[in-house]
């Protein structure tokens, strides 16, 4: 997949999700309206969680093509994709739902949905990164490596 194809997928969704961010999710009775001061800090995140979400559909597109080609991807391999996949595409939804939440109910779904696994997915993508450095490590050492299981 080309570098270009990729740039016109991360823009090509980014403008429609940044503009239908308060279709989706309107802003709830009574919400306080930012001073016109705050907007340009409040707008530089929205626009980066707008092409956050476009990159990660980008990348699960791109990687997900790359990585089901290939015969030991699996495992740890495939949830450190869907960890990074999620850890771009997630940030959208969630700052728009914490935008309009009005209860403590929502915030613990927020919490769970996120949050929680957003954690859990930098700890499979920990896991991984250092696995593939250690092999890189051992590899480059001129270990023999082929009984080593697949990840």
């Amino acid at each position: 997949m080309s570098k270009k194809y990729v740039v016109v997928l991360t823009v090509g969704l980014a403008i429609p999700t940044f503009l239908l961010s308060r279709v989706i999710w309107p802003n709830p009775p009574g919400a306080p309206v930012p001073p016109s001061g705050l907007l340009p800090f409040l707008m530089v995140p929205a626009v980066s969680e707008s092409l956050a979400f476009g990159a990660g559909v980008a990348f699960l597109v791109a990687a997900g093509r790359a990585l089901l080609g290939r015969t030991e991807a699996r495992g740890l391999a495939v949830a450190a994709y869907a960890s990074a996949g999620w850890a771009l595409v997630s940030w959208w939804p969630h700052s728009n739902m914490h935008r309009v939440n009005t209860s403590f109910q929502g915030l613990v779904v927020i919490d769970w949905t996120f949050h929680l696994t957003l954690i859990a997915g930098a700890a499979v993508i920990g896991v991984y990164l250092y696995r593939a450095l250690a092999t890189h490590e051992q590899l480059a050492d001129g270990r023999d490596l082929s009984n080593r299981a697949p990840w």
